[in-house]
């Protein structure tokens, strides 16, 4: 039987999120009876939770608040310091068969636990340290798919500290680029946390200065009219794609955070009613997005589908999207024919190829 360690939790925005997915891949993988699952929890001052029920006390200091978009927790220099070794690596870790990271957003999506992993020397689901890390920044990411050429919409990157320094030269800069609308975000977050729209320089501004209270790099897309289209990736040097899914907004906004996480607020349609040379052309790209950052296991590759042209641009990839059986990566799956327990089954099994691949047997 297999020891599974499951990592869930963190320090970012994304807590709550991956306490969900962990909660599905966790009862899965125990109902199936073919694997041991040791829970690893992570606070959100970064403190290890290895024994007990880490689940259960991290999901009891949840508050009773109604939903909104959480901020990235502050980095201080105690849960920064790597002095107090008992709370900041997971007990048990070098008796794990395979770890599976279900971590969103940074300090755990971005590279920084999977650098752990390969220096533990476990296998582990998912992408590596370069894959991860580029995953989970969105101008290193762009800047990655514009070298291999891949269709996006015109952006503009910067840092706060330059947005502060020149303001004004940086809104000229944005107007000229991306025109209006357009969509500013924290470089480095998921789960549309801080996305802001602005339709005018004064929206322009406002929302700046609220994604730097996320991320100190931040991006500004162009808008279009588009319907959002997204697919799911499996594999490591042989990736395959899943049907494509349309993401519908109920409320006619755009998919921010309340839109993907309160019920009913949408919805996907899966398989996407698109004509089947961009399903393919869609399929292509993001195998290329996919291989462009030498991802492997998973990721959710996003896409914008501009209405009246059918014109196709690559937004994103996610490197850990959200794992519970109706999130958009396991629903897409399901929809080509690969139920949740044999998903995680094949990432597991996707782990162990890639560790013996590159570390041997």
């Amino acid at each position: 039987m297999l020891r599974v360690m499951v990592i869930f939790g963190g320090r970012s925005g994304e807590h709550e999120v991956s306490l969900a997915s962990a909660r599905a891949v966790m009862d899965a993988l125990e109902s199936s009876g073919c694997y041991e699952v040791q829970p690893v929890g992570i606070t959100r001052e970064g403190r290890w939770l290895s024994g007990g029920d880490p689940l259960g006390e991290l999901a009891g200091s949840l508050t009773e608040a109604a939903l909104s978009p959480p901020r990235q927790a502050p980095q201080s220099r105690e849960a920064g310091a790597l002095t107090r070794t008992a709370e900041k690596l997971p007990s048990g870790l070098g008796e794990a068969d395979v770890v599976f990271p279900v971590l969103h957003g940074p300090d755990g999506e971005d590279g920084t636990v999977q650098g752990l992993l390969e220096l533990a020397g476990v296998p582990y689901v998912g992408s590596g340290v370069l894959a991860s890390a580029t995953g989970m920044d969105k101008v290193t990411m762009k800047k990655v798919f514009a070298f291999h050429g891949l269709p996006q919409v015109e952006w503009v990157g910067l840092t706060h500290t330059e947005w502060e320094a020149d303001r004004d030269g940086w809104m000229r800069n944005i107007q000229n680029t991306t025109g209006y609308p357009c969509f500013v975000k924290p470089s480095n977050m998921g789960s549309s946390i801080g996305i802001g729209r602005a339709d005018d320089p004064e929206e322009l501004a406002e929302a700046l200065d609220r994604a730097a209270e996320h991320d100190r790099r931040l991006i500004v897309e162009a808008g279009v009219d588009a319907r959002e289209v997204e697919v799911s990736v499996l594999g490591n040097e042989s990736p395959e794609v899943s049907v494509p899914g349309e993401i519908v907004v109920g409320t006619g906004g755009f998919y921010d955070y309340e839109a993907k996480y309160t019920a009913g607020a949408s919805e996907i349609l899966a398989p996407a009613e698109i004509p089947e040379s961009v399903s393919g052309e869609m399929e292509r790209v993001a195998r290329a997005a996919y291989r462009s950052i030498d991802a492997a296991g998973f990721a959710r590759v996003d896409f914008f589908l501009e209405r009246g042209t059918d014109r196709l641009l690559l937004n994103e990839i996610n490197t850990i999207p959200g794992f519970t059986p109706t999130s958009v990566y396991a629903s897409l799956w399901d929809a080509s024919g690969l139920p949740y327990q044999k998903l995680l089954d094949r990432l597991i099994e996707l782990a162990l190829e890639r560790h013996a691949e590159k570390h041997g047997p």
